[in-house]
This record gives C-alpha cells, sequence and structure tokens, in this order.
C-alpha cells in the first residue's frame, strides 16, 4: 500500500520568484525562553552603604559636637529637622529601588530580547536577537564583587539602537548568552557576525 502524495501545487522553477518568496520554504524553529529578569537589589548595595555611612555619621555628629564643647547644646528643632532629611533621604532611596524593581523586565528567547518598562504605563519593545551588533557589561567595584552590572546593546533597530541594561544579576553570564544566542542566529541565517 502507497502513502498519498499530499496535495502540493506544482511550481515552474523556470518561472521568475519574488524576492520576497525563497525558492524552498525555510523551516519555522520554535522560540524558547532562554533567560527573563529585570532590576537586582543587589545593585543598589553600594547606595545603602553610601546612605548608612552618612546617617551614622550625622547622629555620631549630633551627639559628640555638644559633649566635646564644639557647639552648644542643640536644640530639639535641629535634631527633627536633620532627622527628617534623613528619613527622607532614605525614602527616596527606597523609592528608587522599588521603581526600578517593579517598572523593568527583560526576557530572552531564541529569536527576540524583549524588554518592558513602566507601572502605570507598561511599554514592550522587541528586538530580533540577529539585529543586536555588540553586547558588552559594565561593573563597578561593588558592583564586580557581587557579581551584577549593566548591559549594553548595540543594535540595528530604530527604537532602541543603544539600550541599557541596569541592575543586571550574573551579568557576565547573561551577556554571553545573548552574545551566543545572536552568534548562533546569525550563523543560522548564514549572515556576517560583525556587522558593518
Amino acid at each position: 500500500m502507497s502513502d498519498p502524495k499530499p496535495n502540493v501545487p506544482d511550481v515552474d522553477q523556470s518561472a521568475p520568484q519574488s524576492e520576497f518568496q525563497p525558492r524552498v520554504p525555510l523551516p519555522q524553529e520554535p522560540e524558547h525562553k532562554l533567560w527573563e529578569g529585570g532590576y537586582s537589589p543587589k545593585d543598589m548595595y553600594g547606595t545603602w552603604l553610601i546612605l548608612a555611612a552618612i546617617t551614622l555619621a550625622v547622629i555620631a555628629a549630633m551627639i559628640l559636637m555638644p559633649s566635646l564643647k564644639i557647639i552648644d547644646p542643640i536644640e530639639n528643632s535641629i535634631w527633627w529637622i536633620v532627622l527628617g532629611v534623613l528619613l527622607c533621604t532614605w525614602l527616596f532611596g527606597i523609592g528608587v529601588f522599588l521603581y526600578r524593581r517593579w517598572s523593568t523586565h527583560y526576557e530572552l528567547t531564541t529569536q527576540r530580547f524583549i524588554h518592558s518598562r513602566g507601572i502605570l504605563v507598561r511599554t514592550v519593545d522587541r528586538i530580533d536577537v540577529i539585529d543586536i551588533d555588540d553586547v558588552s557589561y559594565v561593573q563597578g567595584i561593588i558592583q564586580r564583587l557581587l557579581g551584577v552590572g549593566k548591559i549594553q546593546l548595540q543594535s540595528k533597530d530604530r527604537s532602541h539602537p543603544h539600550l541599557l541594561l541596569a541592575g543586571i544579576d550574573q551579568v557576565q553570564r547573561v551577556s554571553g548568552m545573548i552574545d551566543d544566542v545572536r552568534r548562533k542566529e546569525r550563523r543560522k541565517r548564514s549572515l556576517h557576525i560583525d556587522a558593518s
């Protein structure tokens, strides 16, 4: 018993083809999620350390200055003003952290890099990994100790030719993963890895 042939229309190979229709259809590969993440709390450890040092220094100065007779005993109103400024500084730092944490999300698939931002109004942008020209990362001293940093993407994408991803945990591994996916996709589509 022979297998019935599927109903395939005959194509005249000598007829001119449209530039948008390949002679042999390319198989569609399913898209798989490789990584997803957002702003890491580790990125603000340096900020928290600086805020804590300033807070301790101000409180120590307010306690020691009157006892060393450098200045007259401080009135209660000045204490409240200084403590209010310190509290506002801490609240501002916490607000910045929460905004960055809740408003930023990234996702890397085998074919696209998706980044979304915003809390009340969310904007989602997609960059095909084949359009990414360069991947690099930057770390400060404290960030290097904690394994976090900023990833910089250069791409042919019109909306985001230069994209900075701040506060990425395991920055070296993630930037390497983005670069590997980019190279694999370009090899698969037979394009040059280095963009001109």
